[in-house]
């Protein structure tokens, strides 16, 4: 069901939204490292990432919203300009802006408002990782989707640093090698499509 409340603090939410029209919003391969640069600029000083997929047209993220105390570095900003809805929509915002003075194009890029649904379980939470990461193959972007680039799921088998909060996700699963095993036996999705917005 989606939900279109403003984002609380604290609490963990599935983001999602799709281009226009069902409209391409990554055209080339540089796009998906523009709107990442643009995520950390806009979004992890509101939140944490667990999880997130870009594909050609769509998007899933897992996050969780830092609270009031998380955010005491930014206290010099105004609560406004912390304001985690508004931080998305402005991260949408400025990609849009980019996406339309590179490709001379006008007219809104994604669907408005973007969704959200609140992640209340450990079992949602731990499904949803798998949703996200297992989405382009679902949607044939690639045969398999470990060969996947632009998904987190390759930056967890990874040692390199990361924004994201891969020791508290590989924690939720067990071990790293628990967590590969559940993409492997949820590789047909089976039992996934209730953790998703829409029908994307």
């Amino acid at each position: 069901m989606k939900d279109f409340h403003k984002l609380e603090l604290g609490k963990f939410y599935h983001i999602y939204n799709r281009g226009n029209n069902r409209e391409n919003v990554f055209i080339e391969d540089r796009n998906y490292a523009y709107f990442l640069r643009l995520y950390a600029k806009y979004i992890l000083p509101v939140a944490e990432t667990y999880a997130y997929s870009l594909m050609r047209n769509h998007f899933h993220i897992l996050v969780r919203i830092k609270d009031e105390s998380e955010t005491s570095a930014h206290s010099t900003l105004s609560t406004v300009s912390l304001d985690p809805s508004r931080k998305f929509s402005n991260l949408f915002n400025a990609y849009a802006k980019s996406v339309n003075n590179a490709y001379h194009r006008t007219g809104a890029l994604f669907q408005r408002p973007f969704g959200r649904i609140e992640v209340a379980s450990e079992s949602y939470f731990m499904r949803l990782v798998l949703y996200i990461h297992l989405n382009p193959q679902r949607h044939g972007f690639v045969k398999h989707f470990e060969s996947y680039l632009y998904s987190s799921y390759q930056m967890f088998l990874s040692d390199e640093p990361t924004f994201l909060r891969r020791k508290e996700v590989l924690d939720w699963f067990g071990s790293k090698e628990s967590f590969i095993q559940a993409h492997q036996t949820y590789g047909d999705e089976t039992g996934l499509e209730q953790f998703i917005g829409g029908d994307d």
